[in-house]
């Protein structure tokens, strides 16, 4: 991303209300979406009604299923003419739950919402839970549902309780934004005049390393989300950049060029400890640790064009990991660690790519142009990026098979630098 903008410093460093929302839009679904029927909840309407159709709407955004009207059919405990029915309308999965108030409820109250799952064909419960939760924490055990029933109808775990942080950029302001993984819920971590780049999730999903330009310079700053409180991680002579955190949450790896070109250097988070990994005539950016620490990934030009390299942890010689096509940068490793997403330059545009990292074999994952800043989900099914759609930039996810599809953007603005969170325990 080229900074042009140079503004005024910094207006507030706290939670503040987000200026957009995310908007999604569904452009491409599964081949084989799994029929749902999903009934209204029982309960006070309000409430029911608000915890339906967050699980309706995770579900069916997911592009794995296809939502079937219930008819009607609101029961935990389905009898046979009722799973009769379902099948007639084509559902192959049913979900029905209820939420009470536990004691005064209402806002501010506690409340209790429960649901079970069932498998139609087999007329067999697949299982269900009980959450206790007050009344502003709805979406969250809405989300934790709709987890539950992607879990267990597809194998896979659901990402649905994520979050996601990205960079809103409107006229003269710039905010870093945590939302949930719907892109609702959207709160700024930290607004400027001054662009914000980079934002990278600390493993537990506590914290956020980002570079911030508000002191006329690229800085890297490490921010507690809970407090708001934020302090230096690396501020040397020159630029400052590409924050990664280890997978211990120890240190970051991040690119300075305090000793000439952009070079690779790790350090502890509070700045400590820095440690330079490798030497090279180039500039060597874009870093991201391996999920089991080995390895550190990075974008390099030493061989004459921009190309993936990885280097060990304890640093030493680099190996070239790419080697089709003139221009592959930001390497970006699934949870796994089977998989690497980044960016290649195919016939002059700028596309999302996807590598098995055992086979070397490649595939093209976007049809967009403009491609930029991969971040895998948690369970590694999914791509979260950043591109540019009629000259505004948007993030967009994919499936790693390439067919599920969704745009997200907030009206009237840019969105960039996206960063999909850690799975919470």
């Amino acid at each position: 991303m080229k900074v042009r903008h140079s503004f005024a410093a910094l207006l507030a460093c706290a939670a503040l209300p987000a200026f957009g929302q995310l908007s999604i839009e569904i452009t491409g679904a599964g081949a084989n979406r799994i029929p749902i029927s999903i009934a209204d909840f029982a309960g006070e309407r309000i409430v029911s009604q608000a915890l339906t159709s967050v699980v309706r709407g995770d579900l069916e955004r997911s592009g794995w299923f296809r939502l079937v009207e219930p008819g009607g059919l609101a029961t935990m405990e389905p009898n046979a003419g009722n799973i009769a029915d379902l099948k007639s309308r084509g559902a192959d999965a049913y979900v029905a739950g209820a939420v009470s108030p536990v004691g005064q409820g209402g806002d501010g109250g506690r409340f209790e919402s429960r649901f079970r799952l069932f498998d139609v064909p087999k007329q067999a419960s697949l299982g269900g839970q009980t959450y206790a939760h007050g009344s502003n924490q709805l979406r969250t055990t809405a989300h934790r549902i709709s987890d539950f029933v992607y879990e267990k109808l597809t194998g896979e775990p659901g990402v649905f309780s994520t979050r996601i942080a990205y960079v809103v950029k409107s006229t003269g302001r710039f905010e870093l934004q945590v939302a949930d993984a719907d892109g609702m819920n959207a709160q700024a971590a930290l607004a400027s005049r001054e662009p914000i780049i980079s934002p990278s999730w600390s493993p537990d999903g506590t914290k956020l390393a980002y570079v911030s330009f508000e002191a006329k310079k690229p800085v890297v700053y490490v921010h507690d989300l809970a407090s708001g409180r934020r302090h230096v991680a690396a501020n040397f002579k020159g630029s400052n950049s590409a924050p990664a955190w280890s997978p211990d949450g120890k240190r970051l790896a991040v690119v300075l060029t305090k000793d000439g070109s952009s070079q690779l250097y790790t350090l502890n988070v509070d700045g400590s400890g820095v440690t330079r990994l490798a030497s090279s005539s180039g500039i060597d950016t874009e870093p991201q640790f391996s999920p089991d620490g080995q390895w550190i990934y990075f974008t390099s030009d030493r061989g004459g064009s921009p190309q993936i390299y990885r280097v060990s942890a304890a640093g030493g010689n680099a190996e070239r990991v790419t080697f089709e096509g003139s221009y592959n940068v930001t390497p970006r490793l699934s949870p796994d660690g089977r998989n690497m997403a980044y960016v290649s330059r195919y016939n002059g545009r700028f596309q999302l790519t996807l590598m098995d990292i055992a086979t070397k074999q490649s595939q093209i994952l976007t049809d967009t142009a403009k491609d930029e800043s991969p971040s895998f989900a948690p369970n590694g099914r999914t791509i979260l990026y950043a591109s540019e759609v009629n000259g505004r930039g948007v993030l967009g996810t994919v499936s790693i098979d390439g067919r599920i599809k969704q745009k997200l953007s907030v009206q009237a603005a840019d969105v960039r630098e996206p960063a999909w969170g850690p799975q919470l325990k």
